[in-house]
């Protein structure tokens, strides 16, 4: 039986797949069954930022050397070394972690700490964004989402872009009702074709949550650990967030976590008010070794990786803006997260296919084709891949 047809009779798939059987995944590239190499200008949508395979990270991935599973009720070593690494280079005065197993349950976290701390059950985001896959995450992302499920939590108001001053004064609005437990969002927001806020407005909204008693939340699962040129993309804004969200790129791709910290302050309090957050798969040993391995190689090496995102971010910026797309397209570019806006959603899906079978490998999302390239892509490979993409225009 094909491969495609085993997978249409047992597996459950939320989205129809590229025409790609993945066997093996090295630096920028990606390997099919038949031998076929594709430049990665994805990387896992933000997992493998350092590249597949990197030898530092998969090096401390040692079955034999660590335990097979430990309960939530016990000590581990390995769990206080990845908490005080985190506390290390976190922003602003972050400093409890909560172990997860990814993205929405970091968020999950996030939302439950809001309510605990502030006593207050509504929650304000933006229009269209996308935080998770359970209840409380899919609530807080696009209002689209309330026409498929029925039973999503009432308390959540959409902000909608663009993110400027006005916006900032639809949020004042708000928060003056002093009934919102949090303001979540994704600094650089990756998830709607790299929308990266004016800094009036972020500059607004972290003085608003305070002045308000209003939790900011930072969900930086895709757009953290470098992606956007710096560590988080909050400190592009000088924010110092309450609670911080991160996953993917966390372990550099090589197995899946989360975590949600906070400052001690609202820890000890969540704390005594009952909260319970459960991962029973939360910081398993072998991503506890690989998110160790992956932030110390980050703290070694953070001056050679910025080194190259600020070179590639700029050759991007160049061959991009001399690119004749169909209709003049509009580029984002921060760090390595870029969108490019070319006015048409066939136009775009049309332009991923043919790069597809040339081998690049990117996505779309509407009108927009998003490159989330590897930041310790080499200078020859960023070249090829753009060469592909100008050749499918």
């Amino acid at each position: 039986m094909k491969q495609q047809s085993r997978e249409e009779q047992f597996f459950m798939s939320t989205e129809e797949p590229e025409d790609i059987q993945v066997t093996r995944t090295t630096d920028e590239f990606i390997y099919d069954n038949h031998g076929k190499r594709y430049i990665d200008f994805n990387a896992g949508w933000c997992v493998g930022n350092l590249g597949w395979k990197r030898k530092e990270i998969q090096s401390k991935i040692n079955p034999a050397k660590i335990p097979d599973y430990i309960a939530p009720g016990y000590h581990y070593k390995g769990w206080a070394d990845l908490a005080e690494l985190l506390a290390s280079i976190a922003p602003g005065e972050l400093q409890k972690t909560v172990r997860a197993t990814g993205g929405t349950e970091a968020v999950e976290a996030a939302m439950q700490i809001a309510m605990l701390y502030t006593g207050r059950a509504k929650f304000l985001s933006v229009e269209g964004s996308y935080h998770g896959n359970s209840i409380g995450t899919l609530s807080i992302g696009d209002s689209e989402n309330r026409e498929q499920y029925k039973n999503l939590l009432p308390n959540c108001i959409k902000i909608k872009p663009p993110l400027d001053d006005k916006a900032a004064d639809r949020v004042e609005a708000r928060l003056k009702k002093k009934d919102t437990a949090a303001l979540i969002m994704e600094p650089v927001i990756c998830n709607l074709g790299v929308m990266i806020p004016g800094h009036a407005f972020m500059k607004r909204i972290n003085v608003l949550c305070k002045r308000y008693g209003t939790l900011l939340v930072m969900d930086e699962v895709a757009c953290g650990f470098g992606r956007t040129g710096k560590l988080f993309a909050c400190e592009h804004f000088d924010m110092e967030p309450d609670i911080l969200c991160l996953a993917k790129a966390i372990t550099g791709g090589a197995v899946p976590m989360g975590a949600c910290m906070t400052t001690a302050k609202i820890a000890d309090k969540v704390l005594k008010n009952g909260f319970q957050f459960y991962s029973t798969y939360g910081w398993h040993p072998l991503a506890v070794g690989a998110a160790i391995a992956n932030i110390r190689y980050w703290i070694k090496n953070k001056k050679k990786i910025f080194g190259n995102v600020t070179a590639l971010s700029q050759r991007f910026t160049d061959r991009l803006s001399q690119m004749k797309f169909k209709k003049e397209a509009n580029v984002r570019i921060l760090g390595l997260a870029i969108g490019i806006d070319v006015n048409d959603p066939k136009y775009a899906e049309r332009i991923q296919q043919k790069s597809l079978k040339k081998g690049l490998l990117f996505t779309t999302q509407e009108n927009t084709l998003t490159l989330f390239p590897p930041l310790t892509m080499r200078q020859t490979i960023a070249e090829e891949g753009l060469d592909i993409l100008e050749s499918c225009l």
